[in-house]
């Protein structure tokens, strides 16, 4: 509703199937049940104390209505040849395979997270982590410009960064929902992906794709850690042996400093929190595989890496104050 009202378009392929998922209750506990066909995927999956979950494909596509119980037993007679007696739905909706997009994240004062910024096929579940990973991203950069620390340029980073990244998630429920229906050319090219997949390392980029582990930013050129995840490496402090997430739970900039210069936040010392570290392990990075450790690197509240040091405070400050705001401003 507040997309639509702002204007903003969603734009991408409309639905060519709907399904129905619910949790129903049942005379009995049916066995797990599941079926591919021409239609889509169905399935029973029993719960405990006579609940179910239910997942059925609709012969057509349904109406941008709420699906009513005899809606849930006819898709499941038409598929099983019998509604399984579901009764006393807990809950019961429709999803489609409509992939759509907001065209931009914010205007204005309106930015969108979430569903409302992009629909997908739910299969995969993408977009519990697309949505999570959007608003990780907006929050921090949304409080500090509300404090006054950063200016508004910092929320067109938003949409510059999270736009590409949900685009590259739809583009794969697409393609993975070609293969949610029983077809001889689709099972052909299937089987031909599931050869290519079992080569070593092959399946990887895929793992990372799924759990967004893949994001990389364009935060410009430089080491290969530079707008990626920062890996949850081992370390020791003077505070004793840790690991580096534990240092982002207070939703703070973090600087790591490990080997080479003698770094300090100097002006950003009241946003920023310096920590230094040993780290003797390898540093890898999904997709990538293991890469030179930096000396030094600067953690952005969302957990991407902002800067890395390797072997000299070169650019550290043009980092501070791009992303934490101008020195001596809200420390």
């Amino acid at each position: 509703m507040v997309r639509r009202s702002a204007g903003i378009p969603l734009v991408g392929p409309d639905a060519t199937r709907s399904s129905l998922i619910a949790e129903v209750k049942v005379a009995g506990e049916p066995g797990q049940q599941g079926k591919v066909d021409a239609r889509g995927i169905h399935g029973l999956y029993p719960m405990g104390d006579g609940v179910v979950r239910v997942v059925v494909t609709e012969a057509a596509l349904g109406p941008a209505t709420e699906p009513t119980l005899a809606d849930l037993k006819k898709a499941l007679i038409d598929v099983f040849g019998t509604d399984f007696g579901v009764h006393s739905p807990i809950w019961l909706s429709r999803f489609t395979d409509a992939t759509r997009q907001a065209e931009a994240y914010r205007k204005g004062r309106v930015l969108l997270a979430g569903d409302a910024a992009h629909i997908h096929s739910p299969t995969g579940g993408l977009g519990i982590g697309l949505g999570l990973q959007d608003a990780v991203n907006l929050g921090w950069k949304l409080g500090q410009v509300v404090l006054g620390i950063s200016g508004e340029e910092l929320l067109e980073t938003y949409h510059a960064e999270r736009h590409p990244a949900g685009a590259r998630s739809l583009k794969y429920t697409m393609a993975q929902s070609l293969f949610q229906k029983a077809d001889p050319r689709q099972e052909a090219l299937r089987d031909l992906l599931d050869e290519v997949l079992r080569v070593d390392d092959a399946g990887a980029p895929i793992a990372a794709l799924v759990s967004g582990l893949d994001v990389a930013y364009d935060l410009g050129p430089g080491h290969p850690l530079l707008g990626r995840r920062m890996p949850d490496l081992d370390i020791t402090t003077a505070e004793g042996p840790g690991r580096v997430y534990q240092f982002l739970h207070q939703g703070r900039p973090v600087l790591l400093e490990f080997s080479g210069p003698a770094l300090e936040p100097g002006a950003w010392a009241g946003r920023v929190q310096h920590v230094r570290a040993i780290c003797d392990g390898a540093w890898q990075l999904p997709v990538l595989g293991a890469v030179d450790a930096p000396t030094a690197v600067l953690v952005r509240p969302d957990g991407y890496v902002a800067w890395v040091g390797e072997g000299s405070v070169e650019g550290l400050p043009e980092a501070l104050a791009t992303w934490f705001g101008r020195s001596g401003v809200g420390c």
